[in-house]
């Protein structure tokens, strides 16, 4: 006895439609829960330049302070270190209050990286004594490696 037909089996398929409904639901849910950043553009208005009208720049008096701590006022050295020498220095140069333009003179105090700060705070103080209350340190970027 035979129990088996003679049909043939018939080859399983792998059904593609509840694959496609599984990315669909996964696509989905992707776009809903995607955050969209808007970029904002602020609204400005840049200045515009007159090149006509020249700006106006105050006397400058340029103290130098060597490693050594010696001081030279407008590139002319110094031959006292004291506080009082530097003081009527800086006054010489200055000249008359408001000279030129109105506005007091500014001491850029150029000190070697060596120079002790004792040598700064002389030049400081020599400043106030002249009357100078403009006061500012040059210094110059580092190098790139």
């Amino acid at each position: 006895m035979r129990f088996r037909s003679r049909q043939r089996r018939e080859e399983p398929e792998i059904n593609l439609i509840p694959l496609i409904d599984v990315l669909l639901v996964i696509l989905i849910f992707l776009m809903i829960t995607t955050t969209y950043s808007r970029y904002t553009e602020l609204q400005i208005q840049l200045p515009t330049a007159d090149a006509e009208r020249a700006q106006q720049r105050p006397q400058e008096i340029v103290v130098s302070v060597s490693s050594r701590g010696v001081y030279s006022v407008n590139k002319k050295v110094l031959e006292q270190k004291d506080v009082t020498s530097l003081a009527d220095q800086l006054r010489a140069a200055s000249g008359p209050a408001g000279a030129g333009n109105g506005q007091p003179p500014v001491v850029i105090v150029n000190a070697d990286a060596q120079a002790s700060h004792q040598a700064v705070v002389n030049v400081m103080e020599a400043a106030r004594l002249a009357g100078l209350s403009r006061l500012t340190f040059a210094t110059q970027s580092a190098q790139p490696r």
